[in-house]
């Protein structure tokens, strides 16, 4: 058969998913043009699945190539040819790997385990985060269906009774409270079974669903009380493990086929729910009552400690790890029935969008004209509970801004702490209180106000006036310096770089300028090269702290060399010390050794660097650009001959 009749599809994804990921399809669809293949590529890169492989174009294809350097489902290619590489194989070797599956020599995956994967996995995450994580986003949903359920069910069907506010038996509303109390049954073994899931796929859902229950009740250990939320984690990363080490079994191929569907499952349920019968469910369960008991009992000082630390943990990284330990632990106590730990957690996520709106409104001197125009998002964002809202105003001036929004959402769960106020769903923002989930909302509202305008006085007292660049657009920001000067003269490149903040990124030069480029590098070393780039992003406050930049930098070489090879290094890397995205391009003529994959030495050197909370997507797709555009012989060629900053900023704005 001729070679255009073939059809192959392929899927590039690298750690970080910036450059690597878009390097390794345009190579591979590159070879597979020059070869007269249809290939298909899908990426899964920093803006999530672009280009993505339908359920046909997968039956018809003739095989598939993963290149990733970490994990990727594979379940959707069961019966199909499947070739699992490297990202580096996907950028050095795209047409041998396209051979390899066109002469039959890579099998066909049948569903079970990783037999023909040589991929590495991920480096530089936090797997337990991650594991964790997952878990906790497949149980919220059941938090927030049950607490919403009874908190309705209560408000329109209770009645005033001693003991407080009760749902007559034999009422409709009863059904509505039975309905919410079925949904929180199902927490923790729902967080076990996707904890179990994230690290084992799905021979370890069932057997970390049956842990989590077992870890719920506690008549299986004999205790009154069950593990809670706290056996559930534990259920959930023993039956992971376990499953997943059952799944390396060596076992005959009559075997095989149903190790994933009864050997995997069966061993592993009996494995995690004896453990936790025998072993560990009794003292968990101790812990965990003990831990309930103190927390129900705060009072007074103990109170105010602990809405303190919920407070500054929600607001530090505004929907990250830190702010998903206090928001789960809030969630967690709902199903305890211990509402008065949610309801603070409540408040604090809602104060630092709703505070930064308020700070645009208020202080407008503070602010340019798109950030006053974001302010209204955020505060309607708060408004739903999105602490998110406040990451764009983060990520420009953290120093300044997340100790502002810190100290509001401490001062505004404090408040509610002692208010009283408790929260029946995990989420937070005014939304729930309208609802008629909350519990004493006029405490809440008080609470939130008083913390959003603690946020606004703060950035008040902290933040600077800003100096309002004579920009004129109605649709955006435009430079109206001429482009000669704007080009050469540092103080126009940073009021470029202002300007470019605020409009949509729609070609490389809006995230590099003259100031980020040096046609001649003068470090001897990869590691002098990397700080004589970061201190051009220092020159322009791109950055708040070189060393943090730096580790981040060189923690993303140890997990494998950005040297790509055609003298070409792309060092790059997330970071909180970072405040916008922005390239920087730099010549070292004579090379450099970066450990390249086809040791070559390094000429052309594109240092990438984006906030670590970075939401927008429009920067990460000039980064698939210019990686693309690294692809192209003749382009490196000229990058080569390039004598000036100009010369090199006009040749780069050609990638659009």
């Amino acid at each position: 058969m001729k070679g255009s009749d073939k059809k192959l599809l392929a899927i590039t994804s690298c750690p970080n998913g910036i450059a690597h990921t878009y390097m390794a399809a345009e190579n591979l669809q590159k070879a597979a043009d020059k070869l007269g293949i249809g290939m298909k590529v899908e990426t899964q890169g920093s803006i999530g699945v672009e280009n993505e492989l339908t359920d046909e174009e997968i039956r018809q294809a003739d095989g598939i190539i993963i290149a990733a350097d970490k994990n990727v489902d594979k379940s959707r290619f069961v019966g199909k040819k499947l070739l699992v590489v490297g990202v580096q194989e996907g950028i050095r070797t795209p047409e041998a790997l396209i051979q390899k599956v066109l002469t039959g020599e890579v099998p066909v995956y049948a569903g079970k385990g990783d037999e023909n994967i040589t991929a590495k996995k991920a480096g530089g995450q936090n797997q337990f985060y991650r594991h964790l994580m997952s878990g906790v986003s497949y149980m919220i949903p059941f938090i927030v269906v049950g607490g919403l359920l009874i908190a309705i069910a209560l408000s329109i069907g209770g009645v005033p009774t001693p003991a407080g506010l009760q749902i007559p038996e034999d009422s409709f509303w009863k059904t509505i409270e039975k309905l919410g109390a079925a949904s929180f049954t199902f927490m923790v073994p729902i967080l076990a079974g996707f904890i179990s899931y994230s690290i084992a796929d799905r021979p370890g859902l069932a057997p970390g669903i049956i842990g989590g229950y077992i870890a719920a009740n506690g008549s299986f250990y004999g205790s009154q009380a069950g593990a809670g939320f706290l056996g559930g984690i534990i259920a959930g990363f023993l039956a992971g493990y376990i499953a997943l080490w059952i799944k390396k079994w060596k076992v005959p191929k009559a075997i095989s086929a149903i190790m994933p569907i009864i050997i995997i499952p069966v061993l592993a349920s009996l494995a995690v729910g004896l453990i936790f019968i025998y072993l560990l469910g009794g003292p968990i369960a101790a812990i965990f009552s003990s831990l309930t008991t103190w927390l129900a009992g705060m009072q007074g000082a103990s109170s105010i400690v602990l809405a303190l630390i919920l407070g500054a943990m929600i607001a530090f990284d505004m929907g990250g790890p830190v702010n998903k330990v206090a928001y789960m632990f809030g969630s967690a106590m709902i199903a305890e029935g211990n509402y008065q730990i949610m309801g603070p957690v409540a408040v604090a996520i809602a104060i630092p969008p709703i505070g930064l709106g308020l700070a645009t409104f208020m202080f407008r001197r503070k602010f340019h004209d798109a950030e006053r125009e974001s302010g209204k998002a955020a505060f309607t964002m708060g408004l739903f509970g999105i602490t998110e809202g406040a990451i764009p105003f983060a990520s420009q001036d953290p120093l300044r801004v997340i100790p502002s929004i810190m100290i509001g959402s401490m001062a505004g769960s404090v408040i509610a702490m002692l208010g009283g106020v408790g929260d029946r769903v995990a989420h937070g923002g005014a939304i729930v209180a309208i609802l008629g989930a909350v519990d004493n909302v006029f405490m809440f509202f008080i609470a939130l106000i008083v913390g959003s305008l603690v946020t606004a006085f703060m950035i008040k007292l902290l933040k600077k006036d800003v100096e309002q660049p004579q920009f004129a657009g109605a649709a955006g920001v435009v430079n109206t310096a001429p482009p000669a000067v704007e080009r050469t003269s540092p103080s126009v490149n940073k009021a470029t770089a202002v300007a470019a903040e605020h409009k949509p990124v729609t070609k490389l030069t809006d995230i590099i300028n003259a100031g980020l480029i040096e046609p001649s590098l003068k470090a001897s070393t990869r590691d002098g090269v990397i700080d004589e780039m970061i201190a051009l992003l220092d020159a322009q406050d791109v950055v708040t702290s070189r060393s943090a930049v730096k580790e981040a930098i060189l923690n993303r070489e140890q997990e494998s060399s950005t040297g790509i090879g055609m003298n070409i290094a792309v060092p790059h890397a997330k970071s909180d010390a970072v405040t916008k995205p922005r390239v920087v391009f730099g010549i070292k003529h004579d090379g450099i050794d970066w450990s390249s994959v086809d040791g070559t030495p390094a000429k052309l050197i594109f240092m990438i660097v984006v906030p670590a909370e970075n939401k927008g997507n429009e920067h990460l797709k000039i980064l698939q650009m210019l990686s693309r555009k690294l692809m192209d012989d003749g382009f490196r060629e000229r990058l080569l001959q390039v004598t000036s900053k100009e010369e090199a900023f006009k040749l780069l704005d050609e990638i659009r």
